[in-house]
Formats: C-alpha cells, sequence, structure tokens
C-alpha cells in the first residue's frame, strides 16, 4: 500500500538544525515515504536561531494570521515554509515572536530549559493542527517526533477528535532519548484541560516529568516506535502493559529499515 497521507510533526529536522538523533531521522523518513509514493507535510517550529535567509524561508500569508489562546493570551500565528535542498521535501514552520524568536531551541546561553517550553509545545500543537485544518488536507498518518510534539497526539485523540479531517487518523510517536530535566509547569495538565480535554488519561501530567510525558503519548497514540536500543525501564515497561502495537529499534545500518516503517504504517491502517 502506498498513497497514504502522512504528517510528520518535528521536534527538529535537519539541514534547519545540526544533524542529531531525531533531525536527521525526520530528514531520511520524509522524503524515504515521499519516494514510496506517499503524499507528506512536515512540521517543525521554527526557533530563532534558524537562519531565514540562508535556508530561504518565507511566509505564507493565507496560512498566517490567526490567533490561538494559550494560557488565556493571545498568541499570533505565523507559517513559513521552505524546501529541503536537493530533495522535494517541503517543510513548514510554526512561528510566534513570543514563544519562538529567541535564538535557541529548548535550552538558553547558559544551558537552563526554558520555563515556558510546555506553553511552546502547546502552541506548537495547536499551530499544526490549525494550518493543517486551513490546508483542508485529510492526513490518515500522523508520526509525531520528539517530546515537544507530545500534545499533538493528545489534542487529536479529544480536542479535534470529531473533526472530519482527523476522525480516521492513526497516531504514531516516535521515542528518543530526548529527555529533559525535571518537570515541565506544574500547571500544564490544567492547561490542556482548558483546551477541551479532561479525560482520565491526562492523569499521567499531574506529574509531568520526561517518563510521564511519554506515558501520557501511549495512552493516546494507535502506535509506537522505539528509536533508541536503550529506552528507559519505566517507559518500556509501560510500554509492555499499553498493548499498543510497536515497531522495535530498527538498526539504521540494515538498508530494508525505511520498509519496515513503511509496513508499520500499512498493518495500522
Amino acid at each position: 500500500m502506498s498513497n497514504s497521507r502522512i504528517l510528520y510533526v518535528c521536534q527538529e529536522i535537519a539541514p534547519y538544525l545540526p544533524e542529531a538523533e531525531i533531525s536527521s531521522m525526520c530528514r531520511v523518513l520524509a522524503q524515504a515515504m515521499l519516494e514510496r509514493g506517499n503524499e507528506i507535510r512536515t512540521f517543525m517550529p521554527r526557533y530563532g536561531c534558524i537562519n531565514e535567509y540562508r535556508n530561504q524561508l518565507h511566509e505564507v500569508i493565507r496560512l498566517s494570521g490567526m490567533n490561538l489562546i494559550i494560557d488565556d493570551n493571545d498568541h499570533q500565528l505565523i507559517i513559513k515554509v521552505a524546501s529541503i535542498p536537493s530533495v522535494r521535501v517541503q517543510v513548514y514552520f510554526t512561528d510566534n515572536d513570543d514563544y519562538f524568536s529567541r535564538k535557541a531551541v529548548l535550552r538558553d546561553e547558559n544551558g537552563e530549559f526554558f520555563a515556558d517550553n510546555d506553553e511552546r509545545a502547546i502552541f506548537f500543537a495547536r499551530g499544526v493542527i490549525e494550518t493543517v485544518k486551513k490546508l483542508r488536507w485529510e492526513p490518515t498518518i500522523v508520526h509525531c517526533h520528539g517530546w515537544f510534539t507530545s500534545v499533538v497526539p493528545i489534542y487529536l485523540k479529544s480536542v479535534f477528535a470529531d473533526d472530519p479531517l482527523f476522525r480516521n487518523v492513526k497516531i504514531v510517536a516516535s521515542i528518543y532519548r530526548d529527555m529533559f530535566p525535571g518537570e515541565l509547569s506544574a500547571d500544564f495538565k490544567t492547561k490542556i484541560e482548558n483546551e477541551g480535554e479532561k479525560g482520565e488519561r491526562l492523569k499521567n501530567l499531574e506529574s509531568p516529568s520526561y517518563q510521564n510525558l511519554m506515558k501520557c503519548v501511549i495512552d493516546y497514540a494507535d502506535g509506537i516506535v522505539v528509536e533508541t536500543p536503550e529506552l528507559d525501564p519505566q517507559i518500556a515497561d509501560y510500554l509492555k502493559q499499553s498493548g499498543v502495537p510497536v515497531l522495535e529499534y530498527q538498526d539504521k545500518a540494515d538498508n530494508r529499515y525505511l520498509d519496515n516503517y513503511q509496513k508499520f504504517y500499512e498493518e495500522l491502517l
């Protein structure tokens, strides 16, 4: 089966951020699925450290301009787009001066985790979903990469579950070694509840550590991809008990590993 419509929601993508575990995987996977006959859309945040001139980003006026309310505050959504050189992969960037103008990704110049990363993740999730709605593009698979994308499965399975564009979508989440220190803001769960989700599946967010956030993602996902050979034991145990379909870690030295992603999508569909 090909011709699936796959939405990739990515914490980072190369070459817009340096080559790393997540950014490289998102870059390779998006191209591979496009080459296998699938239709794709790819999103990432427009972090302030991304050079817009060098990477040829430009604003998409028809998709920009709406305001998203996060924790009772209005934040303007700006959508930019660029194409990865040498391939046919187009990337949409969600931007906002309040959350993404700083010249950093998730930490400040001293290596400290940004205190508002929870709201930045919420804004990114809402921005992706609202933009896809404006595009009137119905994905069959939504594949999320990195903890920063973890709000997307929650929204798609609750707040937007009855939207015709997302009613039948299958949600896949990749789990990496991208742990963050401590916990997100103590009112992270409340902020999501204010969006309209008050289900029991949010219980793990009462203490929003990395491990608990991944447990929450597992509860909302239709499939999980393990992207590390050394998955956190607490997460591994929870995943095993969940019964959610799993694509185990793929050896990137095996040229067939990308075919296994395609097969996993097809099995979920």
